[in-house]
């Protein structure tokens, strides 16, 4: 089918289902579900950025605040996004309507590899959590993860009951990390003895700038917003829009004010670098709380979010699969049987691809998610600078200049970031596996004739 193909006409409006309570029940467990995520790569973005700043907490806050910078730059142009596109698609939606649907591939081997880490990462930190609260499991620390994983695989067999479940984690972890800051600031705690100066080998702006961009796999996740609104086919594309937009402006706040807070904290109370067995906001945690039942929630809901995060890509990432294959009325470009379901309407086969991957890089670093944090701020960030582009090209055609400008500038930023990550030589891998997905998915399109409607792949696995 010829990609100039017109577009379906538009659907009737649809009413909004419920009012009041209802309306907000909903926007709780939609907002709450999509932002775990993002709001889960607090728990090692931040000691990222003190593993590049090779231990200097002097450095520390202005890092995080540069990271939030971008992150606010990069939210800003989603927002446009969700406006655009109310009935989802996210970066792959623009790039192929700006670009003509061959570059709507891009995004999509981006999102791929970004669901295997987001997966790997999560289910690593999660195990790093269990084994600072229990640090005898330390010498099973790759079963445990693995663990971890099957358990996670397993329960997404029931397919995509778990939205409250998932914004239930999220509060519950956001509610706790306020109480830890709250007593962390307010009331007397012991200290860490780390240094505030561990002089990283480079001037401080210098240091800055290589480090942040590591910690920007704090940015993943900005983009769910954007095609998860894709699920809520009960709302018109005016209440879309405003539960996407909102969420983002939720994401902004509670992923920024967790990120300042516990990086001024740590700073603070002198918190660097964690031994092997425990993580950087783990001892946080302990140094505020001591060894007691506080510090005990903390770490327990800090591993229940990133399971819940890991879940999430559990789901959205055979759903991208299923989509990709078709179904026997409309073939795909992937073999039908990653579309095979079971009576959950789970995509089994397409379960079994992550486990295999995951289980694969979970090994390869030791379940250590500081060993995948510099492979995860890579293929994210390709789907951010295709999206971006695309938006730019769209504030030009429509002649806004103002709009075009930030496009431009953010789309800029993030290829700085990207730049500076590929040049740490490993995460050249992600960007590797990115192009190679995105290229033989655009072979098997082209093959099966172009079939129109490749830029919708994102938002018709948000659906199913």
């Amino acid at each position: 089918m010829s990609r100039s193909e017109p577009p379906a006409p538009a659907a009737p409006p649809k009413r909004i289902i419920g009012r009041g309570p209802r309306r907000s029940v909903l926007f709780f467990a939609f907002a709450f579900a999509v932002i775990a995520d993002p709001v889960s790569s607090v728990a090692y973005a931040i000691e990222a950025a003190l593993r590049a700043l090779h231990g200097d907490l002097a450095l520390l806050l202005p890092t995080m605040s540069l990271v939030i910078g971008l992150v606010v730059l990069v939210t800003a142009n989603y927002w446009q996004l969700v406006r655009r596109f109310p009935e989802g698609g996210g970066a792959a939606a623009a790039a192929g309507r700006a670009f003509g649907p061959g570059w709507t591939f891009l995004p999509i081997g981006a999102l791929v590899v970004d669901f295997v880490l987001t997966i790997g990462i999560s289910i690593a930190a999660s195990a790093s959590a269990a084994i600072a609260l229990f640090p005898v499991l330390a010498p099973g620390r790759i079963p445990l993860a693995l663990a971890l994983l099957v358990v996670v695989a397993a329960l997404t067999w029931f397919g995509h009951g778990g939205r409250l479940l998932f914004a239930a984690m999220t509060t519950l972890f956001v509610t706790v990390s306020v109480v830890v800051l709250v007593l962390g600031f307010t009331a007397p705690h012991s200290t860490g003895s780390a240094s505030a100066h561990a002089a990283p080998g480079h001037s401080a702006v210098v240091a800055v700038i290589l480090a942040f961009p590591v910690a920007m796999a704090l940015a993943t996740g900005i983009e769910a917003p954007s095609t998860a609104i894709a699920q809520l086919g009960q709302l018109d594309d005016t209440h879309r829009r405003r539960f996407g937009r909102g969420t983002l402006a939720l994401l902004l706040v509670i992923v920024g004010g967790l990120t300042l807070a516990l990086t001024a904290l740590s700073v603070r109370i002198h918190i660097g670098l964690p031994g092997a067995d425990s993580t950087q906001i783990a001892g946080i945690a302990r140094a505020v709380a001591g060894p007691g039942p506080l510090y005990g929630a903390f770490q327990l809901t800090s591993a229940l979010l990133l399971l819940a995060a890991a879940s999430s890509s559990f789901q959205a990432g055979p759903g991208l699969l299923k989509a990709l294959a078709g179904t026997p009325a409309r073939p795909g470009v992937l073999p039908p049987v990653l579309g095979r379901v079971n009576k959950h309407y789970t995509p089994y086969w397409s379960v079994v691809v992550y486990l295999a991957a995951s289980a694969l890089i979970i090994i390869a670093a030791a379940g250590q998610e500081q060993g995948l944090v510099l492979f995860y701020a890579v293929a994210v960030f390709v789907s951010f600078l295709v999206g971006l582009l695309a938006m730019a090209h769209f504030s030009r055609a429509e002649r806004k200049p103002v709009l075009a400008t930030v496009n431009a500038f953010a789309a800029v930023a993030v290829a700085f970031t990207l730049a500076v990550n590929l040049l740490r030589g490993w995460p050249m891998l992600s960007m590797a596996a990115t192009a190679l997905i995105g290229g033989a998915l655009y072979a098997r399109w082209v093959r099966a004739g172009r079939p129109s409607g490749i830029e919708d792949v994102a938002r018709q696995a948000k659906l199913h």
